[in-house]
């Protein structure tokens, strides 16, 4: 331990001859051994003294800046030690032990012991500086030991042909000035009174900053001002003399001039290193802007393929029904517009931008720079997210408009079934309630009265007839309004009105039957056969009405079952028809029988049958007319059942070609699968071979397109289902997509790992070593594995790993955190382990260079250093300098190079 107590308190500066000096030059011990006495003389001189505090404090102030903080008045700042033991690391680069923070004597001791060991530790002996008198304010002590401090971190390590520090410093001086006239530089004082020297210095490295020949040597004053200023505002030099204290001093004071003139020496020395700073930031920034070019691609296309997706899919999202059939067919084949022209070239750009991205993070791991993470919403996973939701989209939207399709025809149905029933009933109320109203019962005889009530009574009979087809006519009005069918109101309108009509007549027909009922007495005739035939007439003429209605009722049909269902119903109707005849036959010989007893007995009838409008001729007519319906209705339904053959035919064709296409993609899945585990042979042939498979794949295109071709004529023939085969043309699309990709994205693997081994001299030996290990504990054969069977992978190559290590490693691996670790990951960790890169540091340590040791960079000093396209793109990414010793102009060239390595923003 170095004692710092000594008693000797004579203003003796520097280590003593026992200290640790450089080289040729002599030790620093040596160095003051050999001062000139009458130096020793003149060391209590007030201007030596006054020129070391202005000088002292102007050097220690140049460093302190660079932590923030400066000093005022030298022997007063460094009393409690803090800022002596900040000065040291600034200058130092090192850490030195906690400062103790209280206020009493014994911790600013403490702290200046602190200091004045790391001094002793760097291989200087103080001799009589002690931490009392440094806390107790002790002027020359403390500039003793500043000029220590000088000595050993600015001057020492100066070298210049063997020489080092005082003579070294003084050699270059000599070299660097030779060519100057007036400048003869043989010391560090009376050499510098007339500010040449300075001057010549300056302009021999920046010779644009001095006009040299316009300088007078009979005018010191204004030379050392110039020399001064110019160095503070170009060399980043600060003031350390006073032009006045020098030409007004005999002698300036040696170690002033030496402290000031070592600043020159680290400012100009730098050149080299700055050269060799500014080619590695081109590399870097050369590297950093290709991968920004690639990235700006990936945003825009990235943006375009989203753009599209989120106009595409609030039109697939759109429910709106149409009216017609004719319009929903129209969307219909909009979406099949959609399916054939807009989506496969999106489909295929998807693939590529997950190409494209996949091999800019290679490059990026390549150059050792972060993953690239997309701006917010556009990252894969989102784009992967947005095409799920478009395919949703797009199911539900065929989905929805064949359901649409099926539920307006359905409403064409009902809607013409309701104008068949209610054109039907109409035409029956036809002129009922002006019948009802007559009242020719009062000038009747009694037969006419007992025919009258028959007639109403066959009338009523009637009419509860008709109660079914009202009641179906309503049925038909609520379905429809349930099926929200578009032209409701109409419907609504016509509906009420025949059951306002229907109840009318309900009630008219009692309000006659009581008025008939009143003169029923005085009816005693009535015949017996017209009333037979008018009972019998009725049900016959409903059930013809009845089976003319369901001969010429529409049907609509989806399977050859269903056809057949009608068919056979058909055949049993037919199957009727001899008995329905033989009743036809028995009512008009009731109605002859009728007109024979008439005659018979001279019965004078009217011509009509008084208890029915139904008449012979209406029932032969409506008997024709079901024989001519019937052949009608079976040629209506052996062209259904064609339809229905050719549909099932093509049902079948289809099923036959997809349960050919369907198990051929799954094969070609699995065997993809099989060879990326596999990958035998090197890296190019393994490429070839996947590129020849690929091409294999592209070749059974024919086969996807004649599917399309078969599945569009089932959409065209409106077939929506298909018993034969349990494989969609959406299953077939999405494997056919899937197929495509999963063999791109291998390719892209192996291109990468091409990449890879290429650009970081991996051998084939060493890839096929990397593989047959992945492969060893691949233990299910996916590609990927766990963290238990990497860290065994790990340990078989030779790895030692502790768990801090290995969560290190797994960081690297899987910077997502997904648990699990592909080959590529793999591979490009085991390059790493293995390359030399650069790194931010790095990056940060050469713009220091070029900063000449600031902790700030100007755009002046970027354009002098750089190339053009460079400096104007550091320029304008470096983000204002913030720190206490910003200037007018400084850039913070840290947290640029921070992000350049991702460690930040950019």
């Amino acid at each position: 331990m170095v004692d710092y107590h000594a008693a000797n308190q004579a203003y003796q500066y520097g280590p003593s001859s026992g200290g640790n000096g450089a080289g040729g030059g002599g030790s620093m011990g040596d160095y003051m051994a050999q001062e000139d006495d009458w130096d020793r003389d003149l060391l209590l001189d007030p201007a030596w003294e006054k020129q070391q505090r202005k000088t002292f404090t102007a050097w220690c102030n140049s460093h302190l800046r660079k932590a923030g903080t400066q000093i005022e008045n030298i022997d007063e700042d460094f009393r409690d030690g803090l800022k002596l033991m900040l000065l040291l690391e600034v200058i130092s680069g090192e850490r030195l032990p906690k400062p103790e923070r209280g206020k009493m004597r014994v911790h600013k001791i403490n702290n200046v012991n602190k200091a004045l060991d790391f001094i002793a530790s760097k291989g200087v002996k103080l001799v009589s500086i002690g931490a009392e008198e440094i806390v107790d304010g002790n002027a020359k002590m403390t500039l003793g030991m500043i000029w220590t401090i000088i000595l050993r971190f600015a001057i020492q390590d100066i070298s210049v042909e063997e020489t080092s520090a005082k003579e070294g410093l003084l050699l270059w001086c000599q070299r660097k000035t030779a060519p100057y006239k007036n400048v003869n530089v043989q010391n560090f004082h009376i050499s510098w009174k007339d500010g040449l020297a300075f001057n010549a210095l300056i302009h021999r490295h920046r010779p644009e900053l001095i006009e040299y020949d316009k300088l007078r040597k009979d005018d010191p004053v204004t030379n050392l001002n110039n020399a001064f200023e110019v160095a503070e505002k170009y060399l980043d030099i600060p003031k350390m003399l006073d032009a006045e204290d020098i030409v007004g001093t005999l002698r300036p004071d040696e170690k002033a001039i030496m402290t000031y003139v070592s600043c020159f020496y680290h400012a100009f020395s730098g050149a080299q290193k700055a050269e060799t700073a500014a080619n590695r930031i081109c590399k870097v920034l050369a590297v950093n802007q290709e991968n920004e070019h690639l990235m700006e691609d990936y945003e825009r296309l990235a943006s375009d393929l989203l753009e599209w997706i989120r106009r595409t899919i609030p039109w697939l999202e759109d429910r709106v029904p149409q009216k017609t059939i004719q319009e929903m067919q129209q969307k219909l084949e909009d979406f099949r517009d959609y399916r054939r022209v807009h989506k496969p070239p999106k489909v295929q750009e998807k693939c590529q931008l997950e190409i494209n991205f996949n091999t800019l993070q290679t490059k990026l791991r390549l150059s050792n720079r972060p993953a690239f993470m997309p701006s917010e919403g556009r990252m894969v996973s989102d784009i992967n997210n947005g095409w799920q939701h478009l395919e949703q989209a797009e199911k539900g939207y065929e989905e929805w408009l064949l359901n649409e399709i099926r539920r307006l025809e359905r409403l064409d149905h009902l809607a013409e079934k309701f104008r068949q029933k209610a054109s039907i009933h109409e035409a029956w109320t036809d002129g009922k309630e002006a019948m009802l109203k007559h009242r020719d019962y009062e000038t009747a005889t009694l037969s006419d009265i007992k025919a009258l009530i028959r007639k109403h009574e066959a009338f009523e009979s009637d009419l509860a007839a008709h109660q079914d087809r009202v009641e179906q006519i309503a049925a038909i009005a609520q379905e429809l309004n349930e099926l929200d069918y578009y032209d409701s109101h109409n419907v609504n309108t016509r509906c009420q009105k025949i059951c306002d009509q229907w109840d009318a007549l309900g009630s008219l027909t009692h309000s006659r039957r009581e008025a008939l009922e009143k003169t029923e007495k005085q009816l005693e005739t009535i015949d017996q056969l017209h009333l037979e035939y008018a009972k019998r007439a009725a049900p016959f003429n409903n059930w013809m009405e009845s089976a003319m209605e369901d001969l010429q009722d529409m049907f609509i049909v989806h399977t050859i079952e269903e056809i057949e269902g009608l068919i056979s119903a058909h055949d049993q109707f037919k199957s009727t028809l001899p008995d329905a005849d033989r009743e036809r036959e028995a009512i008009l010989a009731i109605h002859k029988e009728a007109q024979r007893i008439a005659e018979s007995n001279h019965i004078k009838l009217s011509g009509s049958n008084p208890y029915t409008t139904v008449t012979p001729q209406i029932i032969n007519s409506k008997w024709e007319k079901v024989q001519q319906l019937v052949p009608k209705r079976d040629h209506a339904l052996l062209e259904e059942q064609s339809k229905q053959q050719s549909n099932e035919h093509l049902r079948r064709q289809f099923a036959s070609q997809a349960n050919v296409v369907g198990p051929w993609i799954q094969t070609k899945m699995e065997e993809i699968g099989r060879i990326s585990i596999e990958m035998n042979g090197t890296l190019e042939d393994q490429l070839s071979h996947l590129k020849q498979y690929e091409c294999s794949i592209v070749d059974y295109k024919p086969n996807l397109d004649l599917l399309e071709q078969q599945h569009q004529l089932i959409q065209e023939a409106l077939i929506f289902d298909n018993k034969h085969t349990n494989y969609t043309m959406e299953h077939i699309r999405v494997g056919w997509e899937q197929l495509l990709t999963t063999i791109a994205r291998t390719i892209n693997e192996v291109e990468n790992q091409i990449l890879t081994r290429d650009a970081k001299g991996i051998s084939q030996e060493q890839m096929q070593e990397f593989r047959a290990s992945f492969n060893h504990f691949d233990k299910k054969q996916t590609g990927s594995m766990d963290s238990d069977d990497f860290r065994a992978l790990l340990i078989s190559t030779g790895y030692s790993l502790g768990d801090a290590e290995f969560n290190r490693i797994m960081s690297v691996v899987d910077p997502n955190h997904s648990g699990l670790v592909t080959f590529q990951a793999f591979i490009d960790f085991m390059s790493r382990e293995t390359t030399d890169t650069d790194t931010a540091d790095q990056v940060i340590a050469s713009f220091k260079v070029l900063a000449g040791d600031k902790n700030f960079i100007t755009a002046e000093e970027l354009r002098r250093e750089l190339p053009p396209d460079q400096a104007e793109y550091c320029i304008a990414r470096m983000a204002p300098y913030q720190g206490p010793d910003a200037a007018p102009g400084a850039l913070d060239y840290k947290s640029f190079s921070t992000a350049l390595y991702g460690e930040s923003d950019l």
